[in-house]
């Protein structure tokens, strides 16, 4: 991933540069990826279009994380009132899909950036607020958190220094479990026109380019920018899910 987001950031834009005489080129030494109506060399523009959606991605799941990780603290421990609130905001977030509630965020935000990465951290919350909700809940029951709240600490105090530090495995793999979701979902409201701004070289807006000169046999500009996305959602999936596996090793065993 770090490879294909700092080859994005360090090509130049000669590659992404109009050139009328290189025009419509199919995939080639020269040109692996082929190039579009306007002479753009595919691979350059799909390197570029992967660091963006990859960028996004990661922000976009570190935040949603983020939300989980406090919400679901907060409802396994902050008692019983808070615990349905928040219980009710996850059983609202999920009765609705999220590419409903994505593009009605990102177009209320403006679009762009700010509005993809704000609709997807959003719209990802709230099945993992449950597993982390239960796994407090389970954390909570332990002996050494029965001592801490014999000996008087807090409920703050014992989810800041007992049960958040157990929680950071489930950090990790949240983000990487919800990486391949996030820029699937930003690659598609950008698709439809909700998404990133046209003047940049995201693959939500390749892919929707591309669309209109497929009956033209020009198969190679959505070929390439697609199957280098689906690879990259299918590698992080399957890296979150061994991971997972290593950290629960009772499901493993399944």
């Amino acid at each position: 991933m770090f490879s294909v987001a700092l080859g994005g950031w360090i090509t130049g834009n000669e590659g992404v540069a109009t050139n009328l005489e290189l025009r419509n080129a199919p995939p080639s030494l020269e040109n692996p990826f082929g190039t579009d109506w306007l002479g753009r060399d595919m691979f350059t523009r799909t390197l570029k279009g992967l660091s963006l959606s990859i960028g996004v991605g990661t922000l976009a799941a570190l935040c949603s994380v983020s939300i989980a990780l406090v919400l679901g603290v907060m409802a396994a421990t902050m008692g019983k009132a808070v615990d349905s609130v928040i219980s009710w905001f996850i059983d609202l977030f999920l009765s609705v899909p999220h590419l409903v509630i994505l593009i009605l965020i990102s177009f209320a935000m403006g679009g762009g950036m700010k509005g993809v990465v704000i609709g997807v951290a959003l719209t990802h919350w709230p099945s993992l607020t449950r597993v982390i909700r239960a796994e407090v809940m389970q954390i909570r029951s332990s002996e050494f958190v029965q001592i801490s709240r014999r000996l008087g600490k807090s409920r703050w105090w014992i989810a800041s220094r007992h049960i958040t530090p157990h929680l950071l495995p489930q950090f990790l793999v949240g983000v990487l479990l919800l990486f391949p979701h996030a820029i699937l979902h930003e690659a598609a409201i950008t698709f439809v026109g909700m998404g990133l701004s046209p003047h940049q070289p995201a693959l939500g807006i390749i892919l929707s380019e591309s669309m209109r000169y497929l009956s033209t046999g020009m198969w190679w500009l959505a070929f390439f920018p697609g199957i280098s996305l689906l690879i990259i959602v299918r590698v992080f999936d399957l890296i979150g899910e061994n991971l997972r596996l290593l950290i629960d090793p009772h499901r493993a065993q399944h």
